[in-house]
Parts: structure tokens; sequence; C-alpha cells
């Protein structure tokens, strides 16, 4: 049986944490429980946390182990510490459970995937993202991202913005590198930094995570400039702006989202990105 995909916000999970703290040996906070469309997370009593994710087997196949477990690897970036995992296949479809111990975040998330005020990080924040990175850029990895859980490709990017701007020229890639592939203030805390939620990690083109911190900024002008300003190589570079077309084009394209504050600035932006594309 082929496993497709199901929002774990919407379904019942008692007996997912049942088994997760059975073998675990541990036991979980339920009255505090994150729920998250694939993840559902939780604080334990021996002050660690366990993120609990459905993955697709597809997706398995694809990706190996966990992007957490696999992030353990990686050197020099503000992330949390991994302990250990457990998974598990569903007898009913197939689908992979995987539940992973870290360390509890230093601080809490600055906000929703999406913000709309600005949350004024200090220069500190902004200094250990940029460390974070390039750090993370530098580091080898045979994984490939999947930013929307789908692994990025050539085509993938090509095809995204086609159907959002057809009119888009130069979106050919060049330079590849690590990238955590699912960046929003969401997954990053304040005021002091660090990114979680690895599992999309691997190799993607130059440029997405700062293009995707930039569109989840875009209903805070003053937000949206400063992620400009202090990621500026990665998004004016040629990659960078196809990046930054590829995200817009997921926000603005045939499928935005009537009530999304990010649509008018979005649309507006790629307008200027496909100007900028057509003169190089």
């Amino acid at each position: 049986m082929t496993s497709s995909a199901v929002d774990l916000r919407k379904v019942p999970v008692d007996h997912i944490l049942d088994r997760v703290e059975r073998r675990l040996g541990t036991a979980l906070d339920r009255t505090a429980l994150v729920r998250k469309r694939r993840s559902v997370g939780a604080r334990t009593d021996r002050g660690t946390w366990i993120r609990v994710e459905r993955r697709p087997s597809s997706r398995t196949r694809e990706q190996g182990c966990s992007g957490t477990e696999a992030a353990a690897t990686l050197t020099d970036v503000a992330m949390p510490h991994w302990v250990e995992s457990v998974a598990w296949q569903d007898a009913g479809d197939g689908a992979i459970w995987r539940a992973d111990e870290t360390s509890l975040l230093p601080a809490n998330p600055v906000g929703t995937a999406i913000l709309a005020v600005d949350p004024e990080l200090p220069d500190s924040w902004w200094k250990a993202l940029n460390a974070s990175l390039a750090a993370l850029a530098t580091q080898p990895t045979a994984r490939v991202a999947t930013p929307d859980t789908e692994p990025i490709t050539r085509q993938l990017v090509d095809r995204v913005i086609r159907d959002a701007f057809p009119l888009a020229v130069n979106t050919q890639i060049a330079s590849w590198s690590p990238a955590h592939a699912d960046l929003n203030w969401a997954n990053v805390t304040g005021p002091e930094f660090c990114m979680f939620d690895w599992e999309d990690w691997g190799m993607a083109p130059r440029g997405l995570d700062s293009a995707s911190l930039l569109a989840a900024s875009l209903a805070v002008p003053a937000l949206a400039d400063r992620v400009r300003r202090e990621r500026r190589a990665d998004l004016e570079s040629r990659d960078g702006m196809v990046m930054r077309l590829f995200v817009l084009a997921k926000i603005a394209g045939p499928h935005a989202h009537p009530d999304d504050p990010r649509v008018t600035p979005a649309r507006s932006e790629a307008e200027q990105l496909i100007h900028a594309l057509q003169q190089l």
C-alpha cells in the first residue's frame, strides 16, 4: 500500500505518543503539544524535546535517515543537540513514523512561519544567523533538500517558476550548497538564535534559505529590508535571484491565497526579478 500525506493537526495522535513514550522510556507533556502539518512535538519529563514525524515511504527511500539525525554531524551551526531516535513502519499504509529526541531550544520560536509584525531581533541574532548559514554551506552531504517535501531539482525549479511567471528567463541553476530548506520564522528561535526542524535539509541551489526567509518576511517591509541587507550576497547572486522567483512563485502563483498579505509585494518583487534576469 502506498502511503500518502496526512495532516497531523487534524488526526488523533495519542496512540502514536503512547508508543513513543514506551520506546524511549519517557513521559511527554501532552498539555502543551506543538502540532504541525507533518510533525508533533512535546517536552519530556527528563528535560528534552521529542519531535514525531510521519513520512510517506517514498520520501524515506529518497532521503534515508532522519534529517535531524543526519544534521547531527554538522559543525558550527546553531541547532539543538540530537540525543536518540526511534522509528517504525505503519502497518496500515507503509508510512514511516520517527521520533527524534533533542535538547531543548534555547529560546522560543520567533513566531509563526509568516510574520505580521517586526520581531525586532538584536544584531547578535543576525550575526548568528549569518554565521550558521555560512558554516552550513561549506559542509558536504549527499542529501537533496526537500522544500515543501519535494526533492529540489533543476526541473522542479523551472516548472514552479514557469507555472507562475511564464515570461521568466535565465532560470538555470549553477551553484548548489547545503541548505536548511525550511527556513522561516517558525523554525528559528529568538532573541537567542537557533535553527531547528531539519527534516528537509540537503543540497539546494544557492540562496534558497535566504530567499525563503525573505519571502516569510514580505508582510513586514522593515523586516524584509533587514533580510535583504543581511543576506545580500546570496539574494543578489544570479542563483539567488532564481531562488527568490522560486519561492515567490509559490506565494503569488496560480494557487495564491487571497488572504495572504504577501501576495501583492511578492508579485511586485517577482516583476522586478523577471526584468533583472532578462538583462543578464
